[in-house]
C-alpha cells in the first residue's frame, strides 16, 4: 500500500489532501440543514482540540523541518527562517486589516456587513491551510513523510468542520437561507484544493526555497490559531477544560510526528 502511494505525484497527493478538508468544511457548513446552533460546550472543544493539532504543526511539521533545511543547506536561517515566520503572520494579520476596513450597506433582513467580514475572514485563514497542506505532501521528495502529511492534513480537516458552520449557522440565524447559508460555507473551502497545490508545486518546483515557504506556513498557522481558535475557544465558561483538551491535541499530534515522523 506504502509503495503504490510513494510513487503517486506530490502534486496529486496535496490535491486529494486540499479536496478532504474542503469536503470537511462543506460537510461543517451542512449542519445548517439539521440544526440552527450547535452547543458551544461542543464547538469549542473542537476548536481547542484543533488549535492543540495545529499549534504542534506548525512547530513539529512546519517551522522544526525549515530549521534543520536551512541548517543543512547552509543558507542564511535569518532569511529563510525567521523572515518567512513573521511575513505568514504578517500576510494575515495585513488581510484582515484591510478587510476589516470595508463597510457594507445593511440588508433589510440580514447584517450584510458581518456577513461577508465572516466569510472573508475564513476564507483567508483557509489559503494558509491550504499551503501548510500542499507544502506538507510537497515534502515528501525532499525527506518529509507521507504519514506526517497525512496527520497535518487530518488536524486542519478537523478544525475545519466547526469553521465551516461558523460561516453557515449565523448566516441562517441572520435570516440567509438555508442553502445560501451552505452555499457560502462551501465556497470558503474552495481555496484550499487551490492553495494546497499551489503549495506543492512551489515546494517541487523551487525547491530552494522550501524552507521560507514551510516558515511562512507556520507563521500563518500559528497567527490564525492564536487570533481565532484560543481566544475563541477561551469564551467557555470551562476554560481550564478547554485548554488542557487543547493540550491534548498538542500532545496526539506530536506523538504522531515522533513515532511516525
Amino acid at each position: 500500500m506504502l509503495k503504490i502511494i510513494s510513487e503517486i505525484h506530490p502534486l496529486y497527493l496535496a490535491l486529494v489532501g486540499g479536496v478532504f478538508s474542503f469536503f470537511i468544511t462543506s460537510l461543517g457548513a451542512a449542519i445548517v440543514f439539521f440544526f440552527r446552533t450547535i452547543k458551544k460546550d461542543v464547538m469549542d472543544s473542537m476548536l481547542s482540540i484543533s488549535a492543540g493539532i495545529m499549534l504542534s504543526s506548525a512547530f513539529f511539521s512546519l517551522l522544526n523541518p525549515a530549521i534543520d533545511m536551512t541548517i543543512s543547506m547552509k543558507k542564511n536561517i535569518f532569511l529563510f527562517v525567521f523572515l518567512g515566520f513573521l511575513v505568514g503572520g504578517l500576510f494575515i494579520y495585513l488581510c484582515n486589516h484591510i478587510f476589516s476596513k470595508f463597510s457594507f450597506e445593511e440588508h433589510s433582513v440580514f447584517n450584510l456587513k458581518r456577513c461577508l467580514l465572516l466569510f472573508t475572514s475564513i476564507t483567508l485563514h483557509n489559503i494558509p491551510e491550504g499551503l501548510a497542506i500542499g507544502v506538507a505532501f510537497g515534502m515528501i521528495p525532499f525527506g518529509g513523510t507521507f504519514f506526517s502529511a497525512v496527520s497535518l492534513t487530518i488536524g486542519i480537516a478537523i478544525q475545519n468542520f466547526p469553521e465551516g458552520s461558523a460561516i453557515s449557522l449565523p448566516m441562517r440565524r441572520d435570516g440567509v437561507s438555508c442553502f445560501k447559508s451552505f452555499l457560502f460555507g462551501v465556497i470558503s473551502g474552495l481555496v484550499e484544493p487551490i492553495s494546497a497545490m499551489l503549495g506543492a508545486f512551489l515546494v517541487l518546483k523551487i525547491h530552494t526555497i522550501l524552507p521560507f515557504v514551510l516558515s511562512f506556513a507556520s507563521g500563518a498557522m500559528l497567527f490564525v490559531t492564536v487570533l481565532e481558535l484560543i481566544p475563541e475557544s477561551q469564551t467557555n465558561k470551562k476554560k481550564d477544560l478547554m485548554a488542557f483538551i487543547l493540550m491534548i491535541g498538542f500532545t496526539g499530534m506530536m506523538a504522531l510526528e515522533i513515532l511516525l515522523g
